[in-house]
């Protein structure tokens, strides 16, 4: 009996230590082409948004993205800048109908602190203290050149964007997505913090093309059916709203977003930068606002 019993146990461990590797095996598991999903609250009602990712295009940016979503760092952000080509979010949230920005840098050293977690890094300052950015990888800076125009700015483009540093044209360490290969094979190279700076902001690009954000702004994903779920979706239930409101026997259109002026780079690391005090106006859905509850990572 005692035999049978060790040897129960022992198969019962196998099985479990079998398990266990075959999870950390599934967890390690990653593909060119990640999937999210981007659920926005407006009016009461919910409107889920598939996105397909590019490691081809930009791994650094989509492991960041990745680890901030799964983080829950979105979680409740507002829409905090809307137009005809631009769902901007990522960073703000409404307090009392006012965009407030988040201190990014706080939260993702607190998030460490409390969980045991450490953010994957890919820029540092030129003294290797991590700086919690991402190396920039628009187009002009591809280093995966075959690949470049998976993704570019089309209906639908999800992009990871940053905010304008004005004069600041300090330099930073970056881990090039590339290996070294196009850098005589170090790793690491020094690049302007201007084009590496991208925290947690990004948009979905809801108009034509935009050549010209293709070089400035990492292109890291494309939503899979942007008729039906954007155009068809939340932006048409956005339109009816409107136009439910607009006055048909005056000049008078409803406003749906009202100019908001927000400072920006207020906790941003760059002593120089934050004494700026930079502010930018945005159009803000205040009275009824367009919320991300959530953003799931469905495919790694």
């Amino acid at each position: 009996m005692k035999k049978k019993t060790v040897k129960r146990i022992v198969a019962l461990v196998s099985t479990a230590a079998l398990s266990a590797a075959a999870l950390v095996m599934f967890a390690g598991c990653t593909t060119r082409h990640p999937q999210v999903t981007i659920t926005y609250t407006f009016n009461g009602e919910d409107y889920e948004v598939d996105y397909t990712l590019s490691r081809n295009d930009a791994p650094k940016t989509v492991e960041h993205f990745i680890e901030l979503a799964d983080a829950g760092f979105y979680d409740g952000l507002c829409i905090h800048d809307y137009d005809s080509s631009f769902l901007r979010t990522g960073g703000y949230r409404l307090e009392n109908g006012e965009p407030q920005e988040v201190d990014y840098f706080s939260w993702v050293k607190n998030y460490e602190t409390e969980n045991g977690f450490e953010f994957t890094q890919s820029v540092w300052m030129t003294n290797d203290t991590p700086l919690y950015t991402v190396y920039g990888e628009f187009n002009k800076n591809a280093v995966y050149p075959e690949y470049s125009n998976e993704y570019y700015h089309k209906a639908g483009a999800l992009v990871m964007y940053y905010t304008e540093k004005g004069n600041f044209n300090g330099d930073v360490t970056v881990l090039r997505a590339d290996g070294g290969k196009g850098n005589d094979g170090d790793p690491k190279d020094l690049k302007k913090y201007v084009y590496n700076s991208a925290t947690s902001l990004f948009y979905t690009f809801t108009g034509e093309t935009n050549s010209e954000n293709d070089q400035k702004y990492s292109v890291f994903g494309m939503a899979d059916d942007y008729e039906e779920q954007l155009k068809n979706g939340l932006l048409k239930a956005i339109q009816d709203y409107i136009d439910e409101r607009t006055d048909d026997t005056s000049d008078d259109t409803y406003s749906f977003t009202t100019e908001k002026t927000a400072k920006i780079n207020r906790y941003d690391p760059f002593e120089d930068v934050r004494k700026e005090g930079r502010e930018e106006t945005f159009n803000t859905p205040a009275d009824v606002p367009v919320i991300v509850k959530s953003v799931k990572v469905t495919k790694y």
